[in-house]
C-alpha cells in the first residue's frame, strides 16, 4: 500500500460520487417509464456501493475518505441543467450521462496503468471501470432510441 493507493481511491470516488448524482438527476427527469427509472435507480445503487468499498479500502490503508464529488462533475451537472432549457430533459440527462461514463471509465483506465498500486486497488479500480463501460453501452442504447 502506497500514498499513489490513497490518491487514486479518494480521485476515483469522487467521479464516481459525480456519477451517482448522474443517475440520480437521470432518475428525477425521466418520466418515460417506470422501468427506466427502475434501472436508473439501481444503477445509482450499484454506483453508492461502489463509493462505499472505495472509501472503506481507503479507511484500510489509513486514509481519509472523499466525500464529495469533483468541481468538474459539479460543472458538468450545472451544464446538463443549463442545456435541458433547451432540450428535453431526460434526452440530456442521458447525453450527460454517457459523457460522464465515457469520463469515468477512461479516468480508471489511466489510474489501472500505475504500475505501483495494491492488488486491493486494482481490483476495485476494475469492478468500477467494468461499471462504467456497462453503463456507458446502456446510455449509448438509450440516446439511439431517442
Amino acid at each position: 500500500m502506497s500514498n499513489s493507493d490513497i490518491r487514486t481511491l479518494n480521485s476515483v470516488t469522487k467521479s464516481l460520487i459525480d456519477s451517482c448524482k448522474g443517475y440520480e438527476t437521470c432518475t428525477d427527469v425521466s418520466d418515460d417509464s417506470y422501468a427506466l427509472q427502475a434501472e436508473f435507480q439501481r444503477r445509482q445503487n450499484e454506483r453508492q456501493q461502489l463509493i462505499s468499498d472505495f472509501q472503506q479500502q481507503v479507511r484500510t490503508f489509513g486514509g481519509e475518505p472523499a466525500n464529495d464529488g469533483s468541481m468538474a462533475g459539479a460543472v458538468h451537472r450545472g451544464f446538463t441543467r443549463f442545456t435541458s432549457l433547451f432540450m428535453d430533459d431526460e434526452s440530456a440527462a442521458i447525453s450527460a450521462l454517457d459523457d460522464g461514463e465515457e469520463f469515468l471509465a477512461e479516468k480508471i483506465e489511466d489510474r489501472l496503468e500505475d504500475e505501483e498500486l495494491s492488488v486491493q486497488t486494482r481490483a476495485l479500480l476494475q469492478r468500477a471501470c467494468a461499471s462504467a463501460k456497462q453503463g456507458e453501452r446502456f446510455a449509448d442504447m438509450l440516446e439511439s432510441r431517442t
